[in-house]
């Protein structure tokens, strides 16, 4: 059987990633997300070969971007006040324009198989690593005043996770007024001393 036209590896990638953020991976069924693309389930495999298989297309990029972002947003950026900042407002950015990407990335890794699941943890741990090392330079600059740098990483990580949860874009702020918020917040978080 020969795929719909139209339905293309991107097409089922998206659907997919539609219906696992409303219902969650394992409340999502590969029968649903065909109905979604208007072809019959066999057809599927004509792109994918399991449905972890497609989560796994869908995660791996994504927590790849989340680094690529960090890089960009941080590369040349002095003091390290300044590199947190955009460091957070870039992450706290994803959260509220790729809200079903991010609920994605942040419910259902826990669903994949190995290696996929080892895969995107280490590139969380060194997302999280990253933010804690700008923490810890700050400290150690004495521009940061915070005596737990790895609990203040995961607290300003969280906070941005949490904004694919209740952000609207109907809502009072924009996408750049809520990721400078949140940015300013990880800066008081650290005890920045602005001199």
């Amino acid at each position: 059987m020969t795929a719909r036209p139209g339905v293309t590896p991107a097409a089922v990638r998206d659907a997919a990633l539609t219906l696992f953020a409303e219902r969650g991976y394992h409340g999502t069924a590969l029968s649903e997300v065909a109905g979604l693309l208007e072809i019959r389930t066999p057809s599927l495999y004509n792109h994918i070969t399991s449905k972890q298989e497609l989560l796994a297309q869908i995660v791996l990029p994504l927590s790849q971007e989340v680094l690529d972002d960090l890089a960009a947003a941080t590369d040349g950026v002095e003091p390290v006040a300044e590199r947190l900042r955009a460091a957070v407002r870039v992450y706290a950015h994803r959260h509220a324009v790729q809200r079903r990407e991010a609920l994605v990335l942040n419910t259902d890794v826990a669903a994949l198989d190995e290696p996929w699941r080892s895969r995107v943890l280490a590139l969380r741990r060194r997302h999280e690593r990253a933010i804690r090392d700008l923490i810890v330079e700050g400290v150690e600059a004495g521009v940061f005043a915070v005596d737990h740098p790895a609990l203040a990483s995961f607290g300003i990580l969280e906070m941005c996770v949490a904004i694919a949860r209740w952000f609207s874009p109907d809502g009072p702020l924009s996408p750049a007024e809520t990721a400078d918020a949140h940015a300013t917040f990880a800066l008081r978080m650290v005890g920045f001393r602005q001199s």
